[in-house]
């Protein structure tokens, strides 16, 4: 937890280091912002001048209802939030470069091909009966409770065996979610050696947070059935393959330095306002229990994806 007191502030070296923490109740009547997480109470009278900020990590499938106009200021994932906290942020040295020639073969070795490491067996959004009609047509390795195999959890060896062995892993988050990206893809693919398959925020918001070309989304196809041919399609040339390691080190992931972005914002001038959280949070469009894709969507991409492995394009 952070201490109380400016010290965090000053040792972030924060351009605005005029604020300090508290986690003291003594401190809650005088605060000029008090963060809340995941929900809020009601608010008491003679609060009117204070900002109440709601911070929220997990989507709205896993989080409580807000009470009503309590809240002034949102900080969550999404990217429409008054205080962006993604899980990680990706920015490139040079926004002209998003592409460079791969000095190194990243299927060399590779004997394996999907790999997944899952824990939670009843996702709302249906990502392991997903993977399972998918190991029909490729092989793939579950481990945690939900597969055959396992490897601990944040044991080096794992991601080294997703390294060495692995050319694909399935980066699927428990709910489809907008802009709801986690570790699952930062840290167990992009941060790795292998192409991470995904599944979770709609495809609008994976071409936002991520590089070019550097993962797979599951509705780019009809089922996974053609995501199984693709994926064999890849295994068996490898310079598709690299071509969706062609982002790295054009860029890296940064520090997105919350803390001091919301001490700033506490000493702009702010217009007051309130929001309806469960409006803005779980309102139309937030978030699917099935595809992101319509009907005339999916039509569309039948079409597409008819013709032969040969034809497919570089993208």
């Amino acid at each position: 937890a952070l201490k109380s007191g400016r010290n965090f502030f000053l040792k972030e070296k924060c351009p605005v280091d005029q604020c300090q923490f508290s986690h003291e109740k003594h401190d809650f009547a005088t605060a000029d912002v008090v963060i809340f997480k995941d929900q809020v109470p009601e608010r008491p009278e003679g609060r009117s001048n204070q900002i109440w900020v709601l911070y929220m990590l997990e989507c709205p499938f896993h989080t409580p209802h807000g009470k009503k106009n309590a809240v002034n200021w949102t900080a969550t994932y999404r990217h429409d939030s008054d205080l962006v906290a993604p899980y990680a942020k990706w920015v490139y040295y040079d926004p002209a470069v998003k592409r460079k020639q791969v000095q190194k073969n990243y299927a060399a070795g590779k004997t394996k091909k999907v790999a997944w490491f899952v824990s939670n067996c009843h996702a709302k959004n249906g990502r392991l009966q997903y993977a399972k009609e998918l190991s029909k047509y490729i092989d793939v390795d579950i481990y945690g409770v939900c597969g055959t195999k396992m490897c601990p959890r944040r044991d080096p060896k794992c991601f080294n065996l997703l390294n060495s062995d692995y050319k694909f892993y399935l980066a699927f988050e428990n709910s489809n979610c907008r802009d709801y990206i986690t570790e699952k893809l930062f840290q167990n693919g992009l941060s790795q050696n292998i192409l991470p398959i995904v599944m979770g925020a709609h495809p609008e918001d994976y071409a936002r947070a991520t590089p070019v070309h550097s993962v797979i989304h599951v509705e780019d196809f009809v089922g996974p059935k053609e995501l199984a041919e693709y994926l064999h399609h890849l295994d068996k040339n490898d310079d598709l393959y690299n071509q969706y390691f062609e982002w790295k080190g054009t860029g890296e992931m940064i520090n997105t330095h919350f803390w001091c972005r919301l001490c700033a914002m506490a000493h702009e001038p702010s217009v007051t306002k309130s929001y309806d959280v469960n409006d803005w949070w779980r309102g139309n469009g937030a978030c699917r229990k099935g595809s992101w894709m319509n009907e005339e969507m999916a039509a569309a991409m039948f079409w597409w994806r008819g013709r032969s492995p040969t034809e497919y394009d570089r993208t």
